[in-house]
This record gives structure tokens, C-alpha cells and sequence, in this order.
């Protein structure tokens, strides 16, 4: 993964909130999807979902490592999550414009907060530096040991993973309707 400068890092990470608005408000101009683009859009962003969902029961910030669950698997599961929850709503749009946004906005605003993430998780847990050689960072790989830790509804709330799950839904909505 690439890395960052750290001035760089920290001046996006405040863009993220911002840039989210302005991807969204660019999602619900440009979009032109079809009933057959959200046929297969929707399942893909409904992987995602569950990802982040099933990550969201997992961990608990700044508290304990989290390795089970999807962090066996990959370091960033909700950043994957929302990677595959992206792509499908954006190929559900059908217009290059909101790919080419997303991906750019991935890239530059993303990536860097990623890298900035995992400089805190390696100073916040010693143990993080033997786990990021064993883990992909946004590509999952099958663990080589079974994990322990069981998904928790409680971390699920906790971290208002439902959140996501309702802005999909709002974005849904206005594909929905703008196919019709």
C-alpha cells in the first residue's frame, strides 16, 4: 500500500466529512441507473454491507486488537467493506464520472487515513506489528489459524454500524428512483 506523508494524512482526514457531502451530492446528480444496473449493483454493495456489519461486531476501538471475525481475513475490513458498497452503488449509476470521483477520492482521501490509522493501532498495541505481517491490508486472505472472538450485536450498536446500513438505504432509494 502506498504511503503518505503524515501532513498529507492529517489535512484529508479532516476532508473526509466534506468530501463525503460532495461525492454524495455529485452520486445523486450524475447517477443514471437502470432497473438491470441495480440488479447487479445491489448485490455487490449488499457484500459490502455485511462486511462492515459483520467487522462492526467485532471491534472495539482502542480497546483490544481486533483479529477475529473479517481482521482475520484482511486489517481494513470496513474499509473494504465500504470499498465493495461503493463499487456497486457506482456501477448501479452507470456513469463514469462518479468511478472515476470515487476512485480518486479512495486513493487521495482513503488510503492516506488507512496509513494514519494503522500508525495509531502500532502504537496503541505492540502486538500490531506481528498481525499487519500476517494480514493483508485491504486484500483478504484465508487465515492460516482459526480466530478466536465471536461477533457481538452489542459492538454492532456501539459502533452505529447501522448507519451505514440507512445511508445505503437512502442512496438505494434515489437510485430506485431515478430508474423508474
Amino acid at each position: 500500500m502506498p504511503t503518505f506523508p503524515k501532513p498529507y494524512a492529517d489535512a484529508v482526514a479532516r476532508l473526509r466529512v466534506p468530501a463525503g457531502f460532495a461525492l454524495t451530492a455529485a452520486f445523486l446528480w450524475f447517477s443514471n441507473p437502470t432497473l438491470n444496473s441495480l440488479a447487479w449493483g445491489v448485490p455487490v454493495s449488499l457484500a459490502g454491507l455485511a462486511i462492515r456489519a459483520w467487522a462492526a461486531g467485532h471491534l472495539e476501538k482502542n480497546q483490544r486488537l481486533a483479529t477475529s471475525g473479517p481482521f482475520a481475513w484482511v486489517r481494513n475490513p470496513l474499509y473494504a467493506g465500504s470499498l465493495l458498497v461503493a463499487s456497486g452503488l457506482v456501477g448501479a449509476a452507470r456513469e463514469w464520472v462518479l468511478a472515476a470521483a470515487f476512485a480518486a477520492a479512495f486513493i487521495f482521501l482513503y488510503l492516506p487515513v488507512i496509513g494514519l490509522e494503522e500508525q495509531h493501532l502500532r502504537k496503541l498495541f505492540p502486538e500490531y506489528e506481528d498481525y499487519a505481517r500476517r494480514v493483508r491490508s485491504l486484500v483478504p486472505r484465508p487465515p492460516r489459524e482459526a480466530s478466536a472472538g465471536r461477533f457481538r450485536w452489542a459492538l454492532y450498536r456501539r459502533n452505529r454500524e447501522y448507519e451505514a446500513f440507512a445511508a445505503f438505504a437512502v442512496a438505494l432509494a434515489v437510485l430506485v428512483w431515478k430508474a423508474r
